[in-house]
C-alpha cells in the first residue's frame, strides 16, 4: 500500500489554532452561507427602491418644462448630457398638487433645443450648472455593471455550491459534519485515561500498527478495520478516543452519528462517502464514530419505512464504505456505544468491526486510579483515603468519580476550608448517589421517629449478618426521595451473587418495616423501595439465577436482544399460565422465608434496636464504630446536632465581636 503522506493536512488550519498559555482566547470565525447574500441582496434592493420612492422624481415634458420656466416654478437647474434635473419651488409644487413631486427631469436634443434652453434659462433668471460630459469607460461600466453584479449574485448562491460535490445544490447538506483533530489539537493522552487497561493496550497496538504497518504485515497480518468500543454509560468510551487523537501521529476525524442523520433523504448516506472520501486521501488515519447506534440499530420490518428509511441508507453505505470493493485504504474506524445489542450484525461482525473492546464499570483497582486522577486537580487534606472512597463507590462509573470529586471541591470552597477533607468526600458521595441531604427539613416527631426505629432495624441485621455488606453508615436525615439510609461498604467488588448474599439482602430489606412494627405498632410507606429492591433480587433468583428448587436450571426472563427478541411486544411472556403461577408462588416463598429469619434476628435483639433508634433520634447520623459500641453495651458520648449548631454560631458571634485593638480605636475615635 502507497502512503500518501504528503497529503496530510495540518490540523490545526482546519479546527482551529489552539491557544497558548496565557494567551488571549480568538474569536470564532463564523461563515456566511448563501442565504446570507440572498437576505443581503434583498436589504439593499429594498433600500434602494424605498430610497428612489423617498427622493420623488418626476420626468416631464419639454414643453411642460418651458412653461414652468416662463412662470417662475423653477429656481435653478442642472445640464447632465441629455437631461435637465431641477426642483420645483413652492409656486410649481402649488401648480401640481395632484402630482405632488419634488424633483423633474426632462430629456431634450442639444442640437435641435440647446440654443433655445441657453435663452430660456437666461430670460427668467433660471441657475443651471453643467455637467461635465462622460468618458466612454464611464459609459462603458453603467453598460455592464448591472451584468456583472447579477454574475456575481448566482455565482455565491449557486455556482459555489455546485462545486461541493453531492448535495451541493441543498446548500451543501451532503457534506460530513466531522471535526478533524490532532495530536496538537488536544491535551488528553493515555495518563489521563484509568481503570481501562485492557483497552488501552488494545487501543494502543492499533495505533502501533498505523504507525509501523510493515512491522505487523512482515508475518502477513492485516491492518484491522474497525474497533467497537461497547460499555455503559459514563465509563470513558470517548475518553478513550480523545487519548488516542492524542496519542496518534496520524488524523483523527471525530463525528456523531445523529450528524449523519437530516430532514433531506439520502443526506446521510452522502456525508457517510464524503467522510470515507476525505478520510481515505489522508490515509493512515482514524474515524472515530461516537454514539454508533443512532444509524447502526437493525435493519427489518421493526422499523418504519423498511429498506427506503433514511437510517437505512446511512447504514447501508457505512457497511459498504468499510468492507466493499475499494478498502485498500489504512482508515480504521473507532465506534462507541452503550447498546451494542441493537447493532446490525452486519455491522459488527468480523472484517468491519474486528474487534469489539468492553469497557466495563471499573474495579476497586481502577475507582483508586480513576480517584488519583480527578484527585490531582484539587488540594486534598491528609485525611484522605481514596481506597476508603472506593470501597464505598461499587458500581459507579468514571463520570460518577469525577462528579464525587468535584463536588467535595465545591463544598470545601464554599465551607472556606484550605483543602478538601474526608468528610466532603464521603457528603459528595452521598449526594451524587442518593442526592442533597435536607438538614432545613421539618419533620414531625413521630414521623422522625418511626425513620429512626426503621433505620435502626436495618442497621442490625446489616451488622449481625455475616453474608452482609459490613456497615458503613446510618442516617435519619433526608436525602433526595428517602426519609433516612443505611450504608454499606462492601469488602470487594461482587461480580456473582451467591444466594446466602442474596437471602442476606432480602433480610436486610425487610428488616425496617419489621421494626416499624415491632416498635411502633404500625408500618409506613417508608418500605416502598425496600419492597420493590427485594422483589425485584427474589424474581432474578426465580427467573434467570436458577436458585428455585422447584423450578430448577430454566431461565425464564425475556432473552432481550437474541434472535431479534427485542422486537417482543410488552406483556409478551414464553412460558404458561400455570408456570407463571409457580413463579410467583416461588417469589413468595423465598421473600417470606428472609422476612421470619429477619423477624426472628431482630426479636432476639430488641433492646440493640432500641438503643439504635434512640441514638439515632439523638445524632441524627452514627457512624460503623458507634453501632459497634452501640451493640457491645457501651455509651455514645460525642456531640450532639444540637451542640454542633451552637458551636458554630457561638464561633460565628466571635468572629463578628471587634479585637481589643479595634475596641481601643473605636473608644478613642468617641471620645
Amino acid at each position: 500500500m502507497k502512503k500518501k503522506q504528503d497529503k496530510k493536512p495540518n490540523p490545526q488550519r482546519r479546527s482551529g489554532q489552539q491557544n497558548k498559555p496565557g494567551q488571549k482566547p480568538t474569536l470564532p470565525r463564523y461563515k456566511r452561507g448563501p442565504f446570507s447574500y440572498l437576505i443581503i441582496a434583498i436589504v439593499i434592493f429594498t433600500a434602494m427602491m424605498m430610497l428612489q420612492q423617498w427622493q420623488r422624481v418626476d420626468e416631464i415634458r419639454w414643453d411642460e418644462f418651458v412653461y414652468h420656466v416662463e412662470n417662475k416654478h423653477i429656481d435653478s437647474v442642472t445640464i447632465k448630457y441629455e437631461e435637465i434635473i431641477g426642483k420645483f419651488n413652492n409656486a410649481g409644487l402649488a401648480s401640481r398638487e395632484s402630482e405632488a413631486k419634488v424633483s423633474f427631469v426632462v430629456y431634450y436634443i442639444p442640437d435641435v433645443q440647446g440654443k433655445r434652453l441657453e435663452s430660456l434659462l437666461e430670460e427668467n433668471n433660471v441657475k443651471n450648472d453643467i455637467a461635465p460630459p462622460r468618458t466612454w469607460l464611464i459609459n462603458l461600466i453603467s453598460m455592464f455593471l448591472p451584468i456583472i453584479i447579477l454574475v456575481g449574485v448566482f455565482y455565491f448562491l449557486f455556482a459555489r455550491n455546485l462545486r461541493s460535490g453531492a448535495g451541493g445544490m441543498l446548500m451543501s447538506f451532503g457534506r460530513s459534519k466531522h471535526r478533524l483533530q490532532g495530536k496538537d489539537s488536544t491535551n488528553v493522552t493515555f495518563e489521563d485515561v484509568a481503570g481501562v487497561e485492557e483497552a488501552k493496550d488494545e487501543v494502543a497496538e492499533t495505533i502501533e500498527f498505523l504507525k509501523n504497518p510493515k512491522k505487523f504485515q512482515r508475518l502477513g497480518g492485516r491492518i484491522p478495520r474497525g474497533v467497537l468500543l461497547v460499555g455503559p454509560p459514563g465509563c470513558g468510551k470517548t475518553l478513550l478516543a480523545k487519548a488516542i487523537a492524542g496519542q496518534a501521529d496520524v488524523p483523527f476525524f471525530s463525528i456523531s452519528g445523529s450528524d449523519f442523520v437530516e430532514m433531506f433523504v439520502g443526506v446521510g448516506a452522502s456525508r457517510v462517502r464524503d467522510l470515507f472520501k476525505q478520510a481515505k486521501e489522508n490515509s493512515p488515519c482514524i474515524i472515530f464514530l461516537d454514539e454508533v447506534d443512532a444509524i447502526g440499530r437493525k435493519r427489518g420490518a421493526g422499523f418504519a419505512g423498511g429498506g427506503h428509511d433514511e437510517r437505512e441508507q446511512t447504514l447501508n453505505a457505512i457497511l459498504v464504505e468499510m468492507d466493499g470493493f475499494d478498502t485498500d485504504d489504512q482508515v480504521i474506524v473507532i465506534a462507541a456505544t452503550n447498546r451494542a445489542d441493537i447493532l446490525d450484525h452486519a455491522l459488527i461482525r468480523p472484517g468491519r468491526f474486528d474487534r469489539q473492546i468492553f469497557i466495563p464499570l471499573p474495579d476497586i483497582k481502577g475507582r483508586v486510579d480513576i480517584l488519583k486522577v480527578h484527585a490531582k486537580k484539587v488540594k486534598l487534606g491528609p485525611d484522605i483515603s481514596l481506597e476508603r472512597l472506593a470501597r464505598g463507590t461499587p458500581m459507579l462509573s468514571g463520570a460518577d468519580l469525577a462528579a464525587i470529586i468535584n463536588e467535595a471541591a465545591l463544598a470545601a470552597t464554599m465551607a472556606n476550608k484550605e483543602y478538601v477533607e474526608m468528610d466532603d468526600l464521603e457528603e459528595a458521595r452521598d449526594k451524587v448517589r442518593w442526592g442533597r441531604a435536607k438538614k432545613s427539613r421539618v419533620i414531625d416527631k413521630k414521623e422522625k421517629e418511626i425513620t429512626a426505629y426503621h433505620e435502626a432495624g436495618h442497621t442490625l441485621v446489616q451488622s449481625l449478618l455475616k453474608d452482609a455488606d459490613p456497615l458503613h453508615k446510618v442516617s435519619i436525615i433526608p436525602r433526595g426521595p428517602m426519609g433516612g439510609a443505611t450504608f454499606a461498604l462492601p469488602e470487594k467488588d461482587r461480580t456473582i451473587f451467591t444466594k446466602r448474599y442474596c437471602m442476606a439482602l432480602l433480610q436486610v430489606c425487610f428488616s425496617g418495616r419489621i421494626a416499624e412494627e415491632m416498635f411502633c405498632d404500625d408500618i409506613s410507606s417508608g418500605a416502598q423501595s425496600d419492597i420493590q429492591q427485594a422483589t425485584h433480587i427474589a424474581r432474578q433468583m426465580v427467573l434467570t439465577w436458577g436458585m428455585s428448587s422447584e423450578l430448577g436450571l430454566i431461565s425464564y426472563a425475556p432473552d432481550m436482544g437474541v434472535n431479534d427478541q427485542i422486537y417482543m411486544m410488552p406483556g409478551e411472556k414464553e412460558y404458561s399460565e400455570k408456570t407463571a403461577e409457580i413463579i410467583d408462588n416461588e417469589v413468595k416463598k423465598i421473600t417470606n422465608e428472609a422476612y421470619e429469619k429477619a423477624k426472628e434476628l431482630i426479636e432476639a435483639n430488641k433492646n440493640n434496636v432500641e438503643q439504635i433508634a434512640k441514638a439515632l433520634l439523638k445524632y441524627e447520623t452514627l457512624d460503623a464504630n458507634d453501632v459497634t459500641l452501640i451493640l457491645e453495651g457501651g455509651q455514645l458520648d460525642k456531640p450532639t446536632v444540637a451542640d454542633l449548631l451552637a458551636a458554630e454560631q457561638a464561633k460565628n458571634n466571635k468572629n463578628k465581636q471587634p479585637k481589643p485593638e479595634q475596641k481601643e480605636q473605636q473608644d478613642q475615635s468617641a471620645d
